[in-house]
């Protein structure tokens, strides 16, 4: 009997519990999906990770990259804002290019914000217009030629002083089978030009007044920066097939040791050591004119801006990712694996070609005059003359070329 009620008893829990619902699994909570936009394929994985470290603190925000190459990174911005999709989160070059964002009112004003804070006002310039704050360079560039250090110590060679001590220093080079400057076509006229023009410049607004019409490339300082191109290449210190070489060509050729200078920037110093391992590098400026009359060292640029889409529909997602960017400690994260050194206070360095970049700080360095140009054409037309003399084109009609090119924009 007691059997029999324990059977009994038994049966009816497990045919109560076939009857009872299993509790549902709770919902994931909806997420807020931000898309950031930028050019720097190298540069994924670091922020990959980082974005994971966002997620984490930011359950509900999830950050998708969105990658294009420097120019079609432009182009597609444009047409995506113009069709009301663009990206929440975007990067942006200073001058023409962040004045044609301005110019369609894309930008979101983010003056007041926080994490503005850890940037130093003057480096925020940048990205400011009308006197509102639309992006906060990211990147503190240095647009001075990279140089090998273990070719200068072999040939008991220092960074010059004036231009005869640059001259000298290429014949030196080339002397000795090496190829003094490796030069590509593709970055490299608008990367060259600002400390090949940052001494011989009447003032250090002069292509923002070439712009206002009020100075002309046809005038002494212009053209006498083109024949000191012409002097570099028709005395062979640039490498063979200038015209057809390319960034990433001219980086390869520098990483193989096959040339001593690169006249890019302080950006490919990290890329150059992870294609070398071996390679000691520095930077230094060629100084166009005597130690007496040089003004500055050498350019910086604070680049890689990074703004918010004023038409996105995650604004605050999209602020706080942007001020977790801006944080020191992420900040050094992104800056240690990319080898870039940053606007931002407080960052650690660690890197042998960050710390060479950090002794660049307490020099006298000069804007990138290339980046205070407002107007596409402009800037086109100037950095198109130092391709043509190095095409064989006489300095003084290639001045007056680029100078017919800009009087045409003004007039428009």
């Amino acid at each position: 009997m007691v059997v029999l009620t324990i059977l009994m008893l038994v049966a009816g829990l497990v045919l109560g519990g076939c009857g009872q619902k299993k509790p549902e699994a709770p919902k994931e909570p909806e997420k807020t999906v931000i898309r950031f936009a930028h050019w720097r394929g190298e540069d994924k994985a670091a922020f990959e990770s980082i974005i994971k470290k966002f997620e984490a603190e930011n359950p509900t925000i999830k950050v998708e990259q969105s990658i294009e190459g420097s120019e079609k990174h432009d182009t597609k911005l444009l047409a995506e804002f113009q069709a009301k999709n663009g990206p929440d989160v975007f990067a942006v070059m200073p001058g023409a290019r962040f004045a044609n964002v301005v110019k369609g009112g894309w930008f979101l004003d983010i003056s007041g914000e926080k994490f503005l804070d850890v940037v130093k006002p003057h480096l925020r310039l940048p990205g400011q217009d009308g006197g509102k704050q639309y992006a906060v360079p990211y990147q503190l560039v240095f647009n001075d030629p990279v140089y090998n250090k273990g070719i200068f110590e072999k040939y008991k060679l220092e960074p010059p002083k004036d231009w005869k001590g640059f001259l000298a220093l290429c014949e030196t080079l080339k002397k000795n089978g090496i190829t003094p400057i490796i030069f590509d076509s593709e970055i490299g006229p608008g990367q060259f030009m600002n400390p090949m023009l940052m001494n011989n410049m009447p003032s250090d607004d002069a292509l923002v007044k070439v712009q206002k019409g009020e100075l002309k490339l046809t005038e002494d300082w212009f053209v006498t920066t083109l024949k000191q191109f012409k002097e570099l290449n028709d005395k062979g210190y640039f490498q063979k097939d200038v015209l057809g070489t390319k960034k990433a060509g001219a980086a390869a050729l520098f990483a193989q040791e096959k040339g001593a200078m690169l006249a890019q920037g302080s950006y490919m110093m990290a890329s150059n050591k992870q294609a070398n391992p071996n390679l000691k590098q520095g930077l230094l400026a060629p100084i166009t004119v005597s130690a007496d009359k040089m003004k500055y060292e050498g350019i910086h640029t604070a680049t890689f801006m990074i703004a918010i889409n004023k038409d996105s529909k995650n604004v605050e997602a999209a602020k706080k990712f942007m001020a977790f960017l801006f944080k020191p400690e992420i900040a050094a994260e992104y800056a240690n694996a990319t080898g870039q050194m940053l606007t931002i206070s407080g960052v650690q360095y660690k890197t042998e070609e960050l710390m060479e970049q950090a002794k660049w700080l307490e020099k006298k360095t000069l804007f990138q005059p290339r980046y205070m140009i407002t107007v596409s054409e402009v800037e086109k037309a100037i950095v198109n003359s130092i391709m043509d003399v190095i095409g064989g084109m006489a300095p003084e009609k290639a001045a007056l070329k680029a100078q017919q090119e800009v009087d045409r924009v003004i007039k428009k």
